[in-house]
């Protein structure tokens, strides 16, 4: 394989992954342009969380999320950053499992004050360890902070785009508390992990 045509097929999977929380084209781009896909109803995005006895899980409606969004990108040398690239979660839009579950969710995540998680792509670009993988560089807004991550992002190219990953943090680190139930007999980890598995569809024009 020459280097041209290994130079364009990284090109073309760091593309490809920018639709993972938002919008996206499915042809190499010129820097400061704009396109646009729909997320497919198959796709999930989960929070995953443990107490000292068990393990609970929240997942989000997609079918909450049914409008395209615009994407606004540059590519320099060989990585893609992004403007405006915002998704945002309504906390609402999780469920837990049961009711009670979903109010203690709520609750700490400061919904009252804070309704919304919102993830902003900033740049996507090679992994140098793994060619099946991009790295996609993200901010988490949650309960009026705000930290950065790097996320190595897995992708399968097919008809449609698929790209999935975890993504690990601390509650604490946005100062959440995390709640103890049951007289503090059963206590929930500061550690969760986000987990999304979402498919991707191509808005012709």
């Amino acid at each position: 394989m020459s280097f041209e045509l290994l130079n364009t097929l990284i090109m073309k999977k760091i593309i490809f992954v920018g639709v993972l929380f938002f919008s996206f084209a499915f042809t190499i781009p010129i820097s400061n342009e704009t396109a646009s896909v729909s997320i497919a109803p198959e796709s999930s995005l989960i929070i995953n969380g443990t107490t000292n006895i068990s393990s609970f899980k929240c997942k989000f409606n997609m079918g909450e999320i049914n409008s395209p969004i615009p994407l606004y990108y540059t590519i320099v040398d060989q990585k893609m950053f992004f403007e405006k690239a915002k998704l945002v979660l309504n906390n609402h839009c999780f469920d837990c499992g049961h009711k009670g579950m979903n109010r203690d969710f709520l609750a700490l995540l400061k919904s009252d004050e804070y309704p919304e998680i919102l993830l902003e792509l900033k740049e996507i670009n090679p992994n140098s360890d793994d060619a099946s993988l991009v790295n996609a560089t993200l901010l988490l807004h949650l309960a009026g902070n705000t930290k950065r991550y790097q996320v190595p992002i897995v992708l399968e190219e097919s008809k449609d785009i698929h790209v999935s990953g975890t993504l690990k943090l601390n509650i604490g680190d946005f100062d959440l508390q995390a709640p103890k139930k049951a007289l503090g007999l059963i206590v929930v980890s500061e550690e969760i992990t986000i987990s999304f598995d979402m498919v991707f569809k191509e808005n012709k024009n």
